[in-house]
């Protein structure tokens, strides 16, 4: 159970749910250093990016997008159509947007270090600390218990299936 490919998807997703927001903890932690002291350790905020896009993104997210939320879209009508379209899916891309922009901000303030760009870097960061903290509780609280309500017992051990898949996959091909 140690890589997580013995667990249920709502198991794996809210495991990543604790493993991202001890994440941004840490990542606020960063950013009160850089705003009270003007200390910025560059190679961790791009650290921080790498994080985002590879275990968020990549890992968690496509899990939710691509296997629980379909499922959820396809099985239980226009109610979870629109919880995972106008909900979910949102707020995934109101993430990648705070991480685009806090690259951009990075790239920014290094040429730059000015303090606009430490002001776009700190609010693109916490922005997305925030957003995470609130989506996570929300998919744990609602979404998730949602699914499990309404998913067959059948369909809910094809994505258990489907998920452990994923995570064997993606731990082969990063050398996890």
């Amino acid at each position: 159970m140690e890589d997580g490919v013995d667990q249920g998807i709502i198991e794996i997703l809210k495991n990543e749910h604790q493993e991202i927001l001890r994440f941004t903890k840490d990542l606020r932690k960063q950013c009160l250093r850089f705003m009270e002291y003007d200390e910025i350790l560059m190679e961790n905020f791009r650290q921080n990016v790498e994080f985002i896009r590879s275990f968020a993104d990549k890992r968690h997210y496509q899990k939710e997008e691509k296997i629980l939320f379909a499922a959820m879209a396809e099985n239980l009508g226009l109610a979870a159509v629109k919880l995972v379209r106008n909900g979910m899916m949102v707020e995934h891309d109101l993430a990648r947007l705070a991480v685009n922009n806090l690259e951009q901000a990075l790239n920014h303030y290094e040429k730059q270090k000015d303090s606009e760009s430490k002001l776009d870097i700190l609010t693109s960061a916490t922005s997305y600390c925030r957003l995470l903290e609130r989506h996570s509780e929300k998919e744990n609280q609602v979404v998730f218990p949602f699914a499990q309500r309404g998913l067959s017992t059948e369909t809910m051990k094809k994505l258990d299936e489907a998920a452990v898949e994923y995570e064997r996959a993606f731990i082969k091909m990063h050398g996890i």
